[in-house]
């Protein structure tokens, strides 16, 4: 009881300090806030000081920031989140009617995400109810390419080709049920690939467990231990479902865009641009309060799935030792994407060709030009340095900082849902006031909220691996917790957590693109593949090889982080070393009836 208390009061505080953060947001940055309303309201009207004079006048913002602020909470706890500062309507219904519309979205983002998911494993589930899983582990190039798609070239695609060329859904709107199909889409398949991902990466173990292996040698049907085994890995999915939720609900911004859907994506967007503090405040608040209850069910729903075994310690270990898998295909996706940029070095990726613009694929011009004739080629090869090279740099960071942090899942628990629920641009900004504008602001940026789904992973699995029943062996026959968490836990986590990085890799490079329309990244004429892709989005209808190019390297980088994290696997350890706890390890399918340390 003490300790729920305790995560209660952690998030609480989390919370109102990420609040009262935003609500000095303008005065952090440095920037007048009447100057910025005004910009909004009216862009084309002459900022005076009498006019800024009447807009602080109007909103208050002559008093002190912290009294404002303790103006908008006294507000929020009579149940009036204020009024906008650009529209004057009230806060309070604009966003509850923003978070409805992002929440049916999401539900239906969602359902795309878990038939994608299921598509993705479904090899691994057939074959491990027929029995001939062996030690195969899922290769995952195809899901690889989905997850490194991004979400606004996908939703442009959909939106041009099935809405408008083909006419089979509406394009832009959100006026019923039909205007959540494209939408959808574009979030759930780059979803459903990263959770498939996940969910194939863990089937092997439970497919291996002893408890498989008895129902197969009882003639149990195999699609009965294929239902158990996906029972069986779920609980270790279910945090970072969790996320998902929270990050379709408010991090959906470039979809809601391009689809003009009035969701909280879209609405705390546009209140960060314009500093409108009480619109930004109360959709953060949504977010956060919207994080807490899907951690609570994702909880809810673990416990129950787990049963019992969790609080006794018998379960048995799903990152068993296997073998690494085939190094063939990450040396071929290396090989090409090394191809691409040693042939696009050599080559000018600033030279501006006005009578070549837009010009298709050919022998001088292997990827096309783009709109003002650069050769898409050397822009590939010259942008891949400091994309690949930041974006590995980043996962390495993200990496390290989630599995510190997810080692204590008391402290990061509260602080990853905090961290969630911030939209990605309301982090820039929040970076950029803290740290100041300059060439690693992005960098910090995409770290700050980049961890936070590795290091809810890493608990997940930290979870799992103390109620196993060799650890429990290991324990009972003196092993320190050091030696525990450096010989038993670390080597089971480690593993799978780094696949899970890699895996994220091509979306790292992404948020960072992503950025540059802050100001905050990398701006033209940079040839970032992201930046390449936001800048030749508006011609993918007319010349499709601008934007398949960024995005096919993109996708090939996906390929190769997801295929080459194949051979980031549990050493196998020497069995002929004498049974001391160094030696300890969870029974093999051969002895699955004798308890851990008696081989």
């Amino acid at each position: 009881m003490r300790q729920q208390v305790t995560a209660v009061l952690w998030r609480a505080l989390l919370a109102a300090a990420l609040v009262c953060g935003i609500g000095l947001l303008p005065w952090l940055t440095h920037t007048d806030p009447a100057l910025t309303v005004l910009k909004a309201r009216s862009a084309d009207r002459d900022p005076s000081p009498e006019v800024l004079a009447a807009i602080r006048d109007q909103l208050g913002l002559d008093g002190r920031p912290l009294h404002l602020l303790g103006q908008w909470l006294g507000g929020l706890a009579r149940g009036d989140a204020g009024r906008s500062w650009i529209s004057g309507s009230a806060v309070l219904p604009d966003v509850l009617n923003a978070l409805g519309a992002s929440l049916l979205l999401m539900a239906a983002a969602l359902a795309v995400a878990a038939v994608t998911a299921a598509l993705v494993c479904a090899r691994t589930l057939r074959r491990g109810a027929r029995r001939r899983l062996g030690g195969r582990r899922g290769g995952g190039t195809l899901s690889a390419v989905l997850a490194a798609l991004p979400e606004f070239l996908t939703a442009s695609v959909l939106a041009t080709v099935v809405g408008v060329q083909l006419g089979w859904l509406p394009a832009l709107g959100w006026y019923g049920p039909q205007y959540t199909v494209l939408p959808a889409l574009a979030l759930g398949l780059p979803a459903g690939a990263v959770l498939g991902r996940l969910l194939d990466d863990l089937l092997p173990g439970a497919f291996g467990e002893p408890w498989a292996l008895a129902a197969a040698a009882r003639g149990l049907p195999g699609r009965r231990i294929a239902r158990q085994a996906l029972r069986r890995c779920l609980p270790a999915l279910l945090p970072n479902a969790a996320l998902f939720v929270v990050g379709l609900t408010g991090g959906a911004v470039a979809v809601e865009q391009i689809f003009d859907i009035p969701g909280l994506g879209r609405t705390t967007l546009q209140a960060a641009l314009a500093q409108d503090l009480p619109v930004l405040q109360a959709g953060t608040l949504a977010l956060v309060l919207l994080a807490a209850l899907a951690t609570g069910a994702t909880r809810l729903a673990a416990h129950l799935l787990t049963g019992p075994a969790l609080r006794d310690g018998a379960l048995p270990t799903l990152h068993r030792p296997a073998p690494p898998a085939r190094r063939v295909l990450p040396l071929l996706y290396g090989a090409a994407l090394l191809a691409v940029v040693a042939l696009g070095l050599p080559r000018d990726p600033l030279a501006v060709d006005t009578a070549a613009r837009l010009r298709p694929p050919s022998p001088a011009h292997p990827f096309g030009t783009d709109a003002l004739g650069r050769d898409l080629l050397a822009r590939v090869g010259h942008g891949a340095l400091d994309t690949l090279l930041l974006a590995a740099a980043i996962t390495a960071a993200t990496l390290l900082l989630g599995v510190l942090l997810g080692l204590l899942p008391r402290l990061s628990g509260p602080l990853v849902d905090t961290v969630n629920a911030v939209p990605p641009v309301l982090a820039a900004l929040l970076v950029t006031a803290v740290a100041g504008s300059g060439p690693a602001t992005p960098a910090l940026a995409v770290t700050v909220v980049g961890w936070a789904a590795l290091a809810a992973h890493t608990s997940a699995l930290l979870r799992q691996e103390r109620a196993t029943l060799h650890l429990l062996a290991t324990r009972g026959m003196g092993a320190s917790p050091w030696y525990l968490l450096r010989r038993e836990i670390l080597p089971a986590i480690l593993p799978p957590v780094t696949r899970h990085a890699l895996l994220r890799l091509p979306g790292v490079a992404l948020s960072l693109a992503s950025l540059g329309f802050l100001g905050l990244g990398a701006q033209p004429p940079s040839p970032e593949w992201g930046l390449l892709l936001a800048e030749n989005q508006p011609y993918a209808e007319r010349a499709p090889w601008a934007v398949l190019a960024p995005a096919a390297v993109l996708a090939l980088l996906g390929a190769l982080a997801v295929t080459a994290a194949g051979g980031v696997r549990r050493p196998r350890r020497d069995r002929r070393r004498p049974a001391t706890p160094a030696a300890v390890t969870e029974p093999s399918p051969a002895h699955a009836g004798e308890p851990a340390g008696a081989r």
